[in-house]
């Protein structure tokens, strides 16, 4: 399907990538091995949305609650992710692809908050698609460290106590670690489970949901296709009558 076919495309699709784990349990291999076989999802579902004419996509990779993972599967996955930036850095650049990872960044290794920078330096004028890699990320950490800066702001200036009592949800929106990207339209999530699992909690109050079976690793561009073509179908109203 190409956006030509399409009644609505969204600006932005968001993915919650479940399921590498049961995909590799089922093929008799380590957790591991999903993980490495998810990298080529998330590289068709790049090239699915430059063409479908999605302008945003954005991935939850690596929640705050994942730091509770066995220690060994967790440092795998920090340096897949260190591997798989670099490995596909120049693809996603040649294309024009922006890259942003957003999350608690503080968590991270220094190696990988090197590459994370290297990387979103590098693509930064690019303007085809932006990914967005959610690491370390929960929508209640967003919410909390948006509380944070708001009372930092008071507390170095006492007299913007009143523009942030008088602030509407437009005006919340810019202390979140989302500032600037639009609210998903989509949120897809694999694997079969039916939760956001903490996931852009205050962002995806309007977004159209949709969980289907498939487990990440077997998520590619037909998949995301059809994802788009329900999303076409669906009549949005946020709370108005038609």
């Amino acid at each position: 399907m190409t956006k030509d076919t399409m009644t609505s495309v969204p600006v932005h699709v968001s993915m919650i990538m479940d399921g590498n784990g049961r995909w590799a349990k089922e093929r008799g291999k380590e957790r591991v091995y999903g993980h490495f076989e998810g990298v080529g999802s998330v590289r068709a579902c790049v090239e699915a949305s430059v063409e479908a004419g999605v302008k945003y996509l954005s991935l939850y990779a690596f929640s705050e609650e994942n730091w509770n993972r066995p220690e060994a599967e967790v440092k795998t996955l920090m340096g897949l992710m260190v591997k798989a930036m670099a490995d596909e850095m120049d693809d996603l650049d040649r294309n024009g692809v922006r890259f942003m990872v957003i999350g608690n960044r503080e968590r991270l290794g220094e190696e990988l908050n090197k590459v994370i920078d290297a990387c979103m330096e590098r693509t930064a004028s690019n303007t085809t698609l932006t990914l967005i890699i959610f690491l370390s990320y929960s929508g209640k950490w967003d919410i909390l460290q948006a509380a944070k800066k708001m009372v930092a702001s008071v507390l170095s200036d006492p007299d913007s106590a009143d523009d942030i009592l008088d602030m509407d949800i437009n005006g919340f929106d810019k202390y979140l670690a989302t500032a600037g990207i639009p609210d998903p339209d989509l949120i897809v999530r694999t694997s079969g489970e039916c939760r956001l699992s903490n996931y852009l909690l205050w962002q995806g109050a309007y977004s159209e949901l949709l969980f289907v079976d498939t487990l990440w690793p077997d998520f590619r561009k037909e998949e995301f296709h059809k994802a788009i073509e329900y999303y076409s179908k669906r009549d949005r109203r946020y709370g108005k009558v038609k």
